[in-house]
């Protein structure tokens, strides 16, 4: 298993958009796990938990375009209750996009967008990073939709969007230096490795499907931001790489 720490790779100007992204997420994440509560027929579940099912993209909503209802009795309540979901179904693939499920999941993720966000942002600029940033991100979903035609399972996290940032990276900076926390059964230590090594080493590992991740998700996003770069690069502007 292979963690970043962080690059070798310096950009030339602050990354904003990057920060605020990181921002958004983490008081997304706060407001709806501290900071909100639920209705009061709601009370039994956490402020998180009604969060997700109100506001996850839910696949079979957005292949029937309807929104479904949850009937919360198999896990929580004794009696049939029920939770109407009303946001429009191709809202949930922008919302979707801005919520975690655990503090971890969001504290793993915005490392890696801040690790590999930044250098991309730098590269295209404000503007197109955005837009790169929200299309890998929906497209990522719109690949798990795919191959999950009718799913009511909820879905959440910027894991797409990142692995499209990620994708990006690989083709503009493969041989950056990638400081990476590596377990191999007992054995931990720290390297560094060049960016192609780690990308495709985490790329590979998408396919082991572990339990609870969208993993198409992340396949497709980081293939939409090969793809994504590919189409926004600008052959003109020189790819500035440090190699320690």
């Amino acid at each position: 298993m292979l963690f970043p720490i962080k690059d070798y790779n310096p950009t030339r100007k602050t990354s904003y958009i990057t920060i605020f992204i990181i921002i958004i997420n983490v008081i997304v994440f706060f407001y709806q796990s501290f900071l909100s509560s639920p209705p009061p027929d709601y009370k039994r579940l956490s402020s998180l938990e009604y969060h997700i099912l109100k506001s996850s993209m839910i696949p079979r909503e957005i292949t029937h375009l309807k929104n479904i209802t949850f009937n919360l009795r198999k896990n929580i309540f004794e009696n049939d209750f029920f939770i109407k979901r009303e946001i429009p179904p191709f809202l949930t693939l922008f919302t979707s996009i801005f919520m975690h499920g655990s503090i971890l999941h969001l504290l793993g993720n915005m490392l890696f967008l801040w690790i590999f966000g930044n250098n991309i942002e730098d590269y295209l600029g404000k503007f197109k990073f955005i837009i790169f940033y929200l299309i890998a991100g929906i497209g990522a979903s719109l690949v798990h939709i795919l191959f999950n035609w009718n799913s009511v399972t909820p879905v959440i996290g910027a894991s797409g969007a990142i692995s499209g940032v990620m994708g990006a990276y690989l083709i503009l900076y493969p041989r950056a230096k990638v400081r990476t926390l590596v377990f191999l059964f007992i054995f931990v230590t720290f390297i560094d490795l060049p960016a192609y090594i780690f990308l495709i080493v985490w790329f590979v590992f998408q396919f082991a499907g572990a339990e609870g991740v969208a993993w198409l998700a992340h396949v497709g996003g980081f293939i939409i931001g090969i793809f994504l770069i590919k189409l926004l690069r600008n052959r003109e502007k020189p790819v500035i790489e440090f190699i320690e």
